[in-house]
């Protein structure tokens, strides 16, 4: 359980203090956020294994490369051998609807979870891009629609901010899914399962089905690339050359086995790459392993980005935003996606954006009212049942999180009482205007208040007449979150309907 963060707690007395506003418990969080962070990988190996030893620019090798003419021969020819059979049965949240639906799709081992962008509706068949999130959990939750830290973006969350399709899938052992967790064996089988359920929907172009990851999942993606050629293109993040540089403790096969080695590690099997696939990471990150990749292979359907100044995490704010426009731009009947070292590093120079969070609808029946708000934003009720507290159900540093707003309702005193109450709010230093919403005539007035601490809070204070009854908007949230926060507040304002007054 988190707990209270400061600037919140503040945000939450200074509204129970402020004219007009209304009073909230402590808000509880409805539980941690499944994390995907995931350290810059570190060398280590400690499994004795006899891995033939590679010269500065030379391929590495190993009975299985000779073997077998591709990598996609071996992996269906080789089994791997578990040494734990380690899953999970973490529940998954539902997705903004009309934005994401959760869905099921088939694979070896049985149906598996994932989020797909639900069906446009206009008849059109879109790109998608199906995105591998980091760290060694194989299943999802609601990381896509929390806050993208600019420095740490995980979410993927750029390609559907930018109006494209986008497919979270789960993986083998995760969510309840069947099987174990295979550390990036079962799970390439898994990437290609979930590429013939996006051919498969009757609002997806199959040939534009585009693949991308980070960290362990951008050497999943990796992986699936050298795999199959069915993707259009590949973008892996921060994908490792070889499996000992990924978390050790996670793996969950038989270590004494070099070949469960050879089968995980990308840079043995790199000319098998068909598709057009882009390798980037930081400076600061895994990019001795991207450019020992880009030293073993001279395959011209690979390309490979160092961001300097940059770490394992940073780079993917402004880059998958990149990515997306790319792909956007994709349209011929051949892929032509070329990018440039130029356009990726003026990318990480730009300043940073944060959109608009993912919407849902929220209805309070017993006030007739209906209104969008951030999809993890919660109602939350407290000791005057007429008022209510509406805010995320986490606590981070930032202006989604941090923000609040609250609800609570009222009788007019009289016809004149808005007009009353708009001269009110002016004596006390509010800066008011009359507004409309919804047809019906409101005041909307902001202010800036102080704590005993000397932190600074902006309130903003929007009241609507509905016949018979007032209904008020009361907002509030740390002055350093004010920019990035004021576009949310106005989102919600402009949804908000009324039923009409009987």
């Amino acid at each position: 359980m988190k707990t209270m963060n400061h600037g919140k707690a503040c945000a939450l007395l200074l509204a129970a203090l402020a004219v007009f506003t209304v009073s909230c418990a402590s808000p509880q969080s409805a539980g941690s956020q499944n994390s995907q962070d995931e350290s810059s990988a570190e060398e280590s190996d400690s499994s004795g294994r006899t891995l033939t030893n590679r010269l500065n620019g030379s391929v590495p090798t190993s009975d299985l490369t000779e073997q077998y003419d591709s990598f996609a021969q071996a992996h269906d020819t080789f089994t791997t051998t578990l040494a734990r059979e380690d899953n999970d049965d973490y529940s998954i949240p539902e997705p903004p609807e009309g934005l994401f639906d959760l869905v099921s799709y088939p694979s070896k081992v049985g149906d598996l979870a994932a989020y797909v962008s639900s069906d446009p509706g206009d008849g059109q068949k879109h790109p998608i891009i199906i995105w591998v999130v980091g760290g060694w959990g194989n299943g999802i939750d609601d990381f896509p629609w929390c806050y993208p830290e600019w420095d740490n973006d995980q979410t993927g969350s750029a390609f559907w901010q930018a109006g494209l399709l986008e497919m979270y899938p789960s993986f083998r052992g995760g969510n309840g899914n069947p099987g174990y967790y295979e550390a990036l064996y079962g799970e390439v089988d898994d990437i290609v399962s979930a590429y013939e359920y996006a051919a498969s929907l009757p609002y997806v172009d199959p040939e534009r089905i585009y693949l991308g990851g980070h960290s362990t999942g951008g050497t999943r993606a990796l992986l699936a690339s050298e795999y199959t050629d069915k993707f259009r293109a590949v973008f892996c993040f921060g994908a490792v050359d070889e499996i000992k540089y990924h978390n050790n403790s996670q793996f969950t096969f038989d270590t004494n086995i070099e070949d469960e080695y050879v089968m995980r590690s990308p840079i043995y099997w790199l000319d098998d790459v068909k598709s057009p696939t882009f390798l980037i990471e930081g400076s600061d990150g895994n990019s001795e392993n991207l450019k020992r990749m880009l030293a073993a292979t001279d395959n011209d359907k690979i390309s490979g980005f160092v961001i300097e100044g940059a770490d394992h995490f940073s780079v993917l704010a402004p880059l998958t935003r990149v990515v997306a426009q790319k792909i956007l731009a994709d349209t011929g009947a051949q892929p032509n996606i070329s990018i440039t070292q130029e356009e990726l590093d003026a990318a990480m120079a730009q300043e940073p954006q944060v959109p608009l969070p993912a919407m849902t609808s929220r209805t309070i029946e017993e006030l007739g009212l209906s209104f969008s708000c951030p999809y993890l934003w919660e109602i939350n009720t407290t000791e005057d049942p007429s008022r209510l507290g509406v805010y995320s159900r986490y606590e981070d540093d930032n202006a989604w999180d941090m923000s609040v707003a609250y609800i609570s309702a009222y009788t007019p005193e009289g016809n004149d009482d808005l007009q009353n109450l708009a001269d009110y709010l002016a004596q006390e230093g509010f800066d008011t205007k009359e507004i409309t919403l919804g047809g019906l005539p409101a005041v909307d007035a902001f202010t800036t208040l102080q704590n005993d601490d000397g932190e600074t809070f902006y309130q903003r204070y929007v009241t609507v007449q509905n016949g018979s009854t007032g209904i008020d908007f009361t907002f509030v949230v740390h002055e350093s979150y004010l920019e990035e926060a004021a576009p949310v507040f106005q989102a919600i304002i402009d949804s908000i309907v009324l039923d009409a007054a009987e």
